[in-house]
């Protein structure tokens, strides 16, 4: 498995002197394989070039804002996503989680802070890939291919990439199968316990989970909600 510090990492932003801190700071703190690109309608090519193990993405840009350009990669890659934003809103921080974004840094910011949350989702993707059952590692239904170590959903001749969260959601749920989960189970145990406005977000992985694994995602069969409760995979 890749070490931490050997791990690629891939920073957009358009100012230039953020491009350059930020680069400085993680070859100091011993991370080699850095990129930085300023245009964003540039960056998401590169990101599909430079297969990055986790991104660092500036919401306000012009010509593709943050938002956009996370939804573009987010076809290719389940690198976690890290946004960098000069505004504090609850709801610009709800609609980038919910559109697949793993963190939120408001500027100013610590350079420090930003490299010790990198290596802290590094660390997570790593015990995620860890905790992987190997006997699950592969789950096959009449209608879909689960590959856990891929990150990928085979169905109809066509593969859907799983974001990191919607792999460790997806993950949580096949291995507690036919088992309810309530919102706050699952929430614990995919964001954390200090995870704010949860409830948008787990709908919006769930609805994502259900495109790619349903025949008809709004009548579903595996991933079903239970009324007050919470979601349970059926198998």
């Amino acid at each position: 498995m890749i070490k931490i510090i050997d791990s690629k990492v891939l920073i957009i932003d358009d100012e230039e002197a953020i491009l350059v801190l930020l680069s400085a700071i993680f070859r100091k703190e011993g991370f080699p394989n850095v990129k930085t690109v300023k245009d964003s309608i540039d960056s998401i090519e590169v990101c599909k070039n430079y297969d990055p193990d986790i991104v660092i993405l500036d919401i306000m840009m012009p010509k593709k804002d943050g938002f956009d350009v996370l939804k573009e990669i987010r076809k290719f890659t389940i690198a976690p996503v890290l946004f960098l934003s000069a505004k504090n809103e609850e709801t610009d921080k709800i609609l980038g989680l919910g559109l697949g974004a793993d963190d939120y840094i408001t500027k100013p910011f610590s350079p420090k802070e930003v490299v010790f949350r990198v290596k802290a989702h590094l660390r997570r993707i790593e015990l995620i890939k860890k905790s992987l059952n190997l006997k699950k590692a592969i789950v096959t239904t009449n209608d879909f291919t689960i590959d856990f170590n891929e990150g990928k959903i085979k169905r109809d001749g066509k593969e859907y990439i799983l974001r990191a969260k919607e792999l460790k959601l997806l993950k949580l749920l096949v291995d507690n199968s036919c088992i309810i989960l309530s919102k706050e189970q699952i929430v614990q145990k995919v964001w954390g316990d200090d995870f704010v406005g949860y409830e948008n977000t787990l709908m919006v992985h769930i609805s994502r989970l259900r495109e790619k694994l349903e025949q008809s995602p709004a009548n579903p069969k595996y991933l079903i909600t239970v009324k007050g409760i919470g979601y349970k995979f059926n198998m």
